[in-house]
This record gives structure tokens, sequence and C-alpha cells, in this order.
């Protein structure tokens, strides 16, 4: 059963290892963020993973959502 943690970002068990998908694909939210980082345009994975703009740019949220929770601490 997939349960939405943002939007049009779900989770699934039995979908990709219960990564954080873009809903209704089996499209990783970390297959998207690397693309870009790679280079990959957003019509280049519109075309190649079949999602849209919108679904993009919920996987860049996400991934800043994420970021920004992050606490790192530095030690010497």
């Amino acid at each position: 059963m997939a349960v939405e943690i943002a939007p049009r970002i779900t989770v699934d068990p039995t979908v990709c290892f219960g990564k954080p998908v873009i809903q209704g694909t089996r499209v990783p939210v970390a297959l998207v963020i690397g693309k870009l980082a790679g280079g990959m345009s957003h019509q280049e994975l519109i075309s190649e993973y079949e999602i849209t703009e919108d679904d993009i740019r919920a996987a860049l949220s996400y991934a800043a959502s994420i970021v920004s929770a992050e606490e790192v601490r530095a030690t010497t």
C-alpha cells in the first residue's frame, strides 16, 4: 500500500524496496535527482521516464526538505 509522504511522492514496501518514488510510477526520487545532477535536462527526464515537469519539481522539493532537516556535526 502506497503512502504519500510529500506531494506527488510515495513510498510502498513492495515498490523499489520502499524508497520514495514519483507517485504512480516506479521512478525513485534519488534517480531523478541523480540524473539532474549528472546533466540530464528536464525534457530528457520527461521523455525517458514518462514523468512530468510537476513530478520533477516535487522530487526536487522533497530532496530539499530532506537536506534541510539533516543535521551534520563536524568533528576534529
